[in-house]
Parts: structure tokens; sequence; C-alpha cells
């Protein structure tokens, strides 16, 4: 029983990590990305569509990505939704693609991805020590209603403490690799 309520809290955590890391792609470094846009909704016949479902995103030069959409119609709608982003770029359309030059960041825009890169981090952090308060609550259910002893609740409090730490520490890893990426000039 505590084995698979284990099982299932690595299971969790693992999920918060992988929303940190799909979230951090789209934060802007130095370099082109397409996860940079490829989340980014658009207004499309009415109703909001992420953009890699209607375009092609591809990184043609290292501060550059070329968005190819699948519907030509669809450029105005794509270039307004950029514009209206917070990116900041701006886009430059020929009539079958759209081409986003990425100026290279200032300092101050830098620092500013930093704190917003900590934030996430930091709400990461939250979510891992929300899901072991939760685990833990389950295991003290477990045992009030007498389904495993006090000594199977400690040895699995025990486990799940080491699973937090170990991930904990994997966010941290995460965001000094981000870090390093926004800062490199």
């Amino acid at each position: 029983m505590i084995k698979e309520l284990v099982q299932d809290t690595e299971k969790r955590i693992k999920s918060a990590i992988q929303s940190l890391e799909d979230d951090l792609a789209g934060v802007r470094t130095g370099r082109a990305s397409p996860a940079l846009i490829e989340r980014m909704s658009i207004e499309y016949y009415g109703s909001p569509v992420p953009l890699i479902q209607l375009a092609t995103i591809s990184v043609p030069e290292p501060r550059q990505l070329m968005i190819k959409p699948f519907d030509p119609a669809s450029i105005k709608d794509i270039e307004k939704s950029i514009l209206a982003s917070d990116l900041g770029l701006t886009p430059m359309n020929d009539g079958k693609v759209i081409r986003l030059n990425l100026p290279p960041l200032t300092e101050e825009r830098r620092h500013d991805l930093m704190k917003s890169v900590h934030n996430r981090l930091e709400d990461a952090r939250i979510a891992v020590r929300n899901i072991r308060r939760d685990s833990n609550k389950d295991m003290r259910d477990f045992e009030e209603e007498k389904m495993i002893s006090e000594d199977d609740l400690e040895r699995g409090e025990e486990e799940i403490q080491k699973l937090t730490d170990k991930y904990i520490e994997e966010i941290t890893e995460v965001g000094k690799k981000k870090e390093v990426e926004i800062m490199e000039v």
C-alpha cells in the first residue's frame, strides 16, 4: 500500500517538473527557439488554437523564427496575436511566411526574465511540497484506519521526504541551466 502511494507521489512530482520544464521552454533566451511561441494562443475562426496547430515553426538563423501557416488566410490572425503578446517582437510578413527577428536581450530584460524564472521555480517547489503534504496525509489516514502500522507510516514518510529532497534538487538544477541560457550573451 505504501509502495503504491510512493510510486503515485513520484509520478505526480515528475509531472510537476515536466510542467515546469515546458513552462521554462517558453521563456526567451538569447537564441531563437520554437518553444518560445508554439503554445501561443491564436484566435482562429472564433476559437483559441495553439500556434503549433496552425503552422510549422522553424529556426532558419540563430536569432530568427520562421512561421509558415498551413492556411495562408491565418497569417493576419497569427500576426495580431504575436503583436498582442508580451514577447515584444514585431512580425514581418511576406504573404506566405512570418519572420520574427529576436533582438539581443538587454541587461535589464535579462534580470526581469531571471525574476520570472525564479518565481516559476518557487511555484514548482511549492507544488512538490504540496504533493508531499497530500501523500503524508493519506498515509496518516491509512494509519488511523489501521491499514498500516506506525512503523510503516514513519518509513513511508521518510521515503516521501527523500523523494521530495531529490526532486527539489532537480528543480534547482533546471533553474541553473535556464539561468545560464538567459545570461549567455
